[in-house]
């Protein structure tokens, strides 16, 4: 057997830039390169082996692990999972930063590659630089905290493991039902350690992404089904997305005359000008996907893990008779709901139904349902898009604090509300541009409002709705697809929060627009707080007053100014006229763009008959708050129990 002798190091990079993906009789390198910040436990190991030969492997340097994270984890999701860009980091502090994108890419199902340094395994040095030590467990270290946020975890102490562990790393990795993120926890001194490695390890490996293949009894069974609906409804989730199953969702629909709706993470799959997409369904859905779910008989659901917004808190499907079926690579997911599962990839299952329903001549019983509620739909979507700050100004969302709208406007000069922004960013931008999301708001505005005809061009994390995301994932959309525009929709909060990002788009000249939208707090968990009888609590972004509350003025920020330090470019707006100038002058520039879109409290999108279950508070000295928990009871009557 021909050995190369070579560190651990040294062989991890050689054995990355070997690994390919087939999926439809395409093949792809899986992965581009390595983000890193490098820190004592990483720069002289993995670091050292980089800057020898880090074979076609590109590095890129992060500047906030979490945030290099997220990118990486985009960057996986637009490429549709076929290929990847690892993530390393030094021990300590710089592996704990990415423990909450692990937990991200693995709710979310998106493979992501971690490589943080490790303890030395010889534990000579104990305790080195940055290492947590537990004194009941000497074996514990930081990277332990990744094991419940990954689907698959290892630690190497030893040259030898490697080469095992990386091959379940990329079973894991490339297998559609099962991938997340991946954690190979580096021992620092392991790193460096020679080892006589086989060459056959460095071979070149595909690993075939198959379509799964339902199974004949379960076919039939789900057929059963639908042949006794009348109203049938079909939920188009991200695994229509990752299976590129759209167009054959559409022709499903079309042939068998059943509307579909779309989670968060299906978005984009389908065009929204179908005249069976309902759009957004939920608690962050429009009216029309969710009149249409409540009369519906059976629910199809599609790649979707049905989370409680999708399912309104499993209250939005109330039919008394209605049925389920789950159609998802996942057997795990495909039960929830007490659902007829049916295992496959979703367009070969598609393409099974569609033979079997076909042969036996079904069609749906709607008439003009579908378009009466889209019609309403599209009359309320074109209010919002007017809705403007005038004489006749009523806030959209109802709560206590309405007079911090004037606040507001006072302080900035704005008379822009946030749903007429995002209709107005909706008609200017390129209709193939990638929008990112992932909090606050603006989900649900985005959701209800946002049209798509260009494929993948919805890019929202909303499994873990992680604030700090949106302008990484920006980043890694831009490195995914450098030839479209890509826009990241982000609240003042999720910006303060995270993103680092923005300077590596600088320094990697790929181009992105921030679009920040800058209401003076966390306004969407603002209305979740008021709305349930609480006060005003450390949800605004206020000077603490001199009675020492958090009640004082609202604090400025001139978020332009923030971009224009790093060297992109910069741009307030307060109304409309504004905000469209800057959008076009946005597209002219070379360099990554922020537009400081200040936008009044309470003009974001409300609820279209749907619930979502939260822990109200039982107890209350307030009239508001007893209320709300009566709403709660109510709603909790309703609700499907599993």
């Amino acid at each position: 057997m021909k050995t190369t002798r070579m560190t651990v190091a040294q062989a991890l990079v050689r054995f990355l830039d070997n690994q390919y993906v087939l999926r439809d009789g395409v093949e792809t390198k899986f992965v581009e390169g390595i983000f890193t910040i490098f820190g004592h436990g990483i720069v002289v190991g993995l670091g050292q082996a980089l800057d020898e030969n880090p074979e076609a492997l590109k590095v890129f340097q992060g500047r906030n692990e979490q945030g290099m994270a997220h990118a990486a984890a985009a960057f996986a999701k637009q490429n549709n999972r076929k290929r990847i860009i690892a993530c390393a980091s030094s021990i300590g502090p710089g592996a704990a930063n990415m423990v909450t994108a692990a937990a991200c890419a693995t709710v979310n199902n998106i493979p992501l590659l971690l490589l943080p340094g490790d303890t030395f395994a010889t534990r000579q040095p104990d305790p080195v630089l940055q290492q947590l030590e537990q004194g009941g467990c000497p074996s514990v270290t930081t990277n332990d905290a990744f094991r419940p946020v990954c689907k698959y975890w290892d630690r190497i102490i030893r040259p030898e493991q490697l080469m095992s562990s990386m091959i379940q790393a990329m079973r894991v990795l490339t297998d559609p039902a099962e991938t997340g993120a991946v954690c190979i926890a580096l021992s620092q001194d392991v790193e460096g350690e020679a080892y006589d490695y086989p060459d056959s390890f460095f071979a070149k490996r595909v690993h075939k992404i198959t379509r799964a293949i339902p199974a004949e009894e379960e076919i039939r069974d789900a057929v059963e089904i639908l042949k006794g609906s009348r109203h049938p409804l079909i939920l188009c989730g991200g695994g229509v997305r990752y299976s590129e199953a759209g167009r054959e969702l559409e022709r499903f629909c079309a042939d068998f005359q059943i509307p579909f709706a779309e989670t968060q993470a299906g978005k984009s799959a389908c065009r929204s000008s179908s005249p069976y997409n309902l759009g957004g369904v939920g608690v962050t859905g429009n009216s029309a996907a969710n009149e249409i779910a409540a009369m519906a008989d059976v629910v199809l659901a599609v790649g979707t893990r049905l989370t409680d917004f999708t399912t309104g808190s499993k209250s939005q499907y109330s039919n008394p008779d209605v049925k389920f079926i789950s159609v998802n690579v996942s057997r795990f997911h495909a039960y929830k709901m007490d659902a007829a599962s049916v295992i496959g990839d979703a367009k070969v299952t598609l393409e099974a139904l569609s033979r079997e329903l076909k042969s036996a001549g079904y069609k749906s019983a709607y008439t003009n349902e579908i378009q009466k509620a889209k019609q309403g739909w599209e009359a309320e979507r074109k209010r919002l898009a007017e809705y403007q700050y005038d004489e006749s100004f009523v806030p959209l969302i109802s709560a206590r604090n309405e007079g911090s709208i004037g606040e507001f406007a006072e302080l900035t000069g704005s008379v822009l509300t946030q749903t007429a922004a995002v209709a107005k960013i909706r008609e200017r931008i390129p209709e193939d541009a990638i929008v990112t999301g992932a909090a606050g708001s603006l989900p649900g505005d985005l959701q209800r409002m946002w049209t798509t005809e260009e494929k993948d061009s919805y890019h929202m994390e909303y499994g873990y709705s992680c604030m700090g995301y949106e302008a990484a994932a920006a980043l890694g959309c831009k490195l995914a697809e450098p030839e479209r525009e890509v826009y990241a929709m982000l609240g003042d909060g999720s910006f303060l929060m995270l993103h680092s990002e923005f300077l590596t788009s600088l320094q990697e000249g790929k181009k992105i627009n921030l679009l920040l939208f800058d209401n003076c707090g966390f306004g969407c968990i603002n209305n979740l707080q008021m709305s349930n009888g609480i006060g005003n609590l450390a949800t605004e972004f206020r000077y603490r007053d001199e009675s020492g509350q958090l009640q004082g003025g609202l604090i400025p920020i001139d978020f332009a100014k923030v971009a224009e330090g790093y060297g992109a470019k910069g741009y307030t707006v307060c109304s409309l006229e504004e905000l469209e100038a800057a959008l076009e002058d946005a597209k002219k520039q070379k360099v990554s763009t922020l537009i400081d879109i200040k936008v009044l409290p309470k003009t974001m999108t409300d609820g279209y008959d749907s619930w979502w279950n939260v822990g109200t508070a039982a107890v209350s000295g307030k009239p508001e708050g007893k209320a709300a928990y009566e709403r709660i009871l109510e709603g909790r009557s309703r609700a499907r129990l599993y």
